[in-house]
């Protein structure tokens, strides 16, 4: 009969860390579920080979979730409406997965009655704030085991200690540790310690030169992408298709530097093409259709919403607000976006809205214009210098008087 009293939900994803973590949470009395939380970018045979790893390396029972739809509502469409990229550079790939997957690793647990939940994050990244953080505020009564984080493993020490049991150690784990999600794929190993390292060649696969350019058709409805070239899609699966061809084209590659949650800095390498197109489709967008003070403080709550999201802290009640006030600013972010999709790169060139704040019968820049005549522009301009000049006379009497100038 199996012991309720020791049974704990592993959030497992097949790699290394938490390849140790099942025989060695076994070894100490736990009965041990994993839990596979689906986030987008795996493939269902790559899903049945970590379900089999799983049961390879003694698991007493084997969840998998698909939360793929969960991550487009609760985290991705936020991203979008506040055009969240951190440090300018990365599109929070991976913030958007972690706390998802504690969400539902909760939700497992509870279900199957255990007393204790656990994940195979180090001591020294974002990920164990993040399972932390959700599982204390979700599931305050469960203990948190981290078996990697409290005995300092190494991944050369994970990797013996499965040899030495004869359990299977999964492919280039040496090496580098791989992350796919529906909002990118993160590349994480030794490479990113140094920030003069590129990220290893065999993960860079060069676009085929021979590809031709070609547009492409992003459709809006209140700031959420729902279709391409015309097709009608739910917001996960025009990411994939979007994504897909974005990999064809080498788009979306880069390396983000920055502070990581425990005040430190990290570096991790990145392939997010339909984040970057997204985002910067829905940017021009709203450029149209928005005023310029509603882009300046969605703007601004945006970053800051992205740097908590980042840190683990979805669950602070200020992100409520600000995604309330994102939403509302989206009720005129529609219409159409055109991509030029080439080798290597992209640009938005084309926008267009029913909403659209750029009207050619009011005004053509740099010629004329039919809100206000010539004269009224030139009392316009004449008030608008009025505090610069103030202060540019203040400074001069200022200058003369501490000079002794009469």
């Amino acid at each position: 009969m199996q012991n309720e009293s020791k049974r704990i939900a592993l959030a497992f994803s097949g790699g290394l860390d938490t390849s140790y973590c099942v025989p060695k949470l076994a070894e100490s009395g736990w009965e041990v579920h994993t839990v596979y939380v689906h986030t987008g970018g795996v493939s269902a045979q790559e899903r049945a080979a970590i379900a089999q790893q799983a049961r390879a390396v003694g698991c007493a029972q084997h969840h998998e979730v698909d939360a793929v739809d969960a991550v487009f509502s609760r985290f991705v469409r936020p991203l979008i409406y506040g055009n969240v990229l951190r440090g300018e550079v990365y599109p929070l790939s991976v913030a958007a997965e972690r706390t998802q997957q504690a969400i539902s690793v909760c939700e497992v647990a509870q279900s199957i009655g255990a007393v204790a939940v656990a994940h195979g994050s180090t001591g020294a990244g974002n990920d164990q704030i993040r399972f932390d953080v959700a599982l204390r505020v979700l599931s305050p009564q469960l203990r948190i085991v981290t078996p990697i984080r409290d005995e300092g493993v190494r991944r050369e020490d994970s990797i013996a200690y499965l040899k030495a049991r004869g359990l299977p150690v999964p492919e280039r784990a040496s090496a580098y540790s791989v992350n796919r999600g529906l909002w990118g794929t993160t590349w994480g190993g030794g490479w990113t310690h140094d920030p003069w390292q590129s990220p290893p060649a065999e993960l860079l696969n060069p676009p085929d030169p021979t590809l031709e350019a070609r547009a492409l058709i992003i459709g809006w409805q209140r700031g959420v992408p729902v279709s391409l070239d015309g097709t009608m899609l739910r917001g996960a699966e025009l990411i994939d298709r979007l994504g897909a061809l974005c990999e064809q084209y080498g788009v979306g590659r880069s390396v983000h530097m920055g502070e990581t949650a425990l005040g430190i800095k990290g570096r991790v390498g990145f392939e997010a093409g339909a984040a970057l197109v997204l985002i910067a489709a829905h940017r021009e967008l709203e450029k149209l259709v928005l005023t310029r003070t509603q882009a300046f403080w969605k703007d601004h709550l945006a970053r800051f919403y992205g740097d908590r999201l980042h840190e683990g802290q979805y669950f602070d009640p200020a992100l409520r607000d600000i995604e309330a006030l994102m939403e509302s600013s989206q009720q005129r972010v529609t219409g159409d976006t055109r991509i030029h999709l080439a080798p290597g790169h992209f640009q938005t060139v084309g926008v267009r809205s029913p909403y659209s704040l750029m009207d050619r019968s009011i005004a053509t820049y740099g010629e004329e214009n039919r809100l206000w005549t010539g004269e009224e522009a030139r009392g316009f301009a004449r008030v608008s210098a009025v505090a610069s000049l103030i202060a540019a006379q203040a400074g001069e009497r200022g200058k003369k008087s501490e000079s002794g100038t009469p």
